[in-house]
């Protein structure tokens, strides 16, 4: 399945798309980086700049745990939040997704979906992925 996310609500989509891989699908998530947090810019970005500095302060030897900036990571690390990543099932389902930033050539061609659970609903104030990741200093 193929889905893109432009305009989508990041914590929806994530939701949905891991349900669909745990039930075994594999889902390829195009447009990272126009996917949608809701709240306003500066709560965003104080909530992943706060992990990305806690993580570096907390043990300086180990570094970790690590924090992604890109928006297609910070995606993928929502919707492992959202799987038993620590049993085999779920590092299994894991697997099966794939998230680009804009769309690739090879899926110009192919039937993208939309989903209609994960579009907004009377959000007055969002920011796009794309944006807090360049704050965080990302290059996408």
């Amino acid at each position: 399945m193929i889905i893109d996310g432009e305009g989508l609500v990041l914590g929806r989509l994530a939701s949905s798309v891991s349900k669909k891989l745990l039930a075994g699908e594999r889902v390829t998530v195009l447009n990272a980086e126009k996917i949608i947090i809701s709240g306003n810019k500066e709560w965003a970005y104080a909530k992943y700049k706060q992990r990305i500095d806690r993580a570096s302060i907390s043990n300086p030897r180990k570094m970790g745990p690590k924090y992604p900036r890109r928006p297609d990571d910070i995606f993928r690390r929502t919707v492992r939040g959202m799987l038993p990543h620590k049993q085999h099932k779920g590092r299994e389902a894991l697997k099966g997704l794939r998230v680009h930033v804009g769309i690739p050539s090879e899926f110009e061609s192919e039937e993208i979906t939309q989903l209609k659970e994960a579009q907004p609903r009377n959000i007055p104030k969002s920011v796009e992925l794309g944006t807090i990741s360049q704050l965080l200093g990302a290059k996408f």
